[in-house]
């Protein structure tokens, strides 16, 4: 076995970056059948919760951990949001261009990648892109303030939960990452075909969110 070696060319590894942001609402059979983009995204923080330990005792000495459910949150935060985001938000419309507030929730999807970089091409690596499921927007803040010389856009943040979906032979989870590092580059554009969709004229897609176990079929 030879001498484990540090630090060598291409593996200073580093991610950095949120873009190509794009909601997916979900329906009735619970699918993700329509994709829109989601300019002015500028941030998504992930914060699982749970699997916290349990310890349990007996003969006087630590027998075992029992292991809480974890579960996926995260925070999204934009400068904008897109119109058929407003109903995940709690808003409807009653009039063209009237809306309420405090409706039901629309639950969502949510995809999005983040830059991979190393030293030696930089943000020019490769990327992960992120698949959020089941999501669920908590009411959000919004502060208002008057315009002056060091005028500021106003960023909007919603706390989500989720509930997860089925994973075949695995646990059910709410999130995924694809490594475009370590996935074939044609399954990768074939996939990224469905999630973005397509212009081909032979085969125009229509950009949906596929679920985990068709996921998996794409890019195995």
């Amino acid at each position: 076995m030879a001498r484990l070696q540090w630090n060598q060319t291409g593996e200073h590894l580093y991610e950095t970056g949120v873009d190509h942001g794009v909601l997916y609402l979900r329906d009735a059979t619970g699918a993700y059948p329509k994709g829109v983009v989601w300019n002015g995204l500028t941030g998504v923080t992930e914060s699982p919760s749970g699997a916290e330990s349990t310890p349990l005792w007996a003969d006087n000495i630590k027998y075992l951990n029992l292991i809480s459910a974890e579960e996926f949150g995260a925070t999204i935060e934009a400068y904008t949001y897109p119109d058929e985001f407003m109903i995940c938000d709690g808003t409807a419309p009653i009039a063209p261009g009237v809306y309420v507030g405090q409706q039901n929730r629309q639950t969502f999807g949510l995809s999005y990648r983040t830059v991979l970089g190393n030293d030696v091409e930089l943000n020019n690596f490769g990327y992960k892109i992120h698949l959020i499921y089941g999501a669920t927007a908590s009411v959000s803040e919004r502060a208002y303030s008057t315009i002056n010389d060091s005028p500021e856009a106003i960023t909007f943040s919603w706390e989500v939960t989720t509930t997860p979906t089925t994973v075949a032979d695995l646990k059910p989870t709410a999130s995924l990452t694809i490594d475009s590092t370590k996935v074939d580059p044609i399954k990768l554009q074939a996939f990224e075909d469905i999630l973005y969709g397509s212009d081909d004229a032979m085969s125009p897609l229509e950009a949906r969110l596929p679920l985990p176990n068709e996921v998996a079929l794409l890019l195995s």
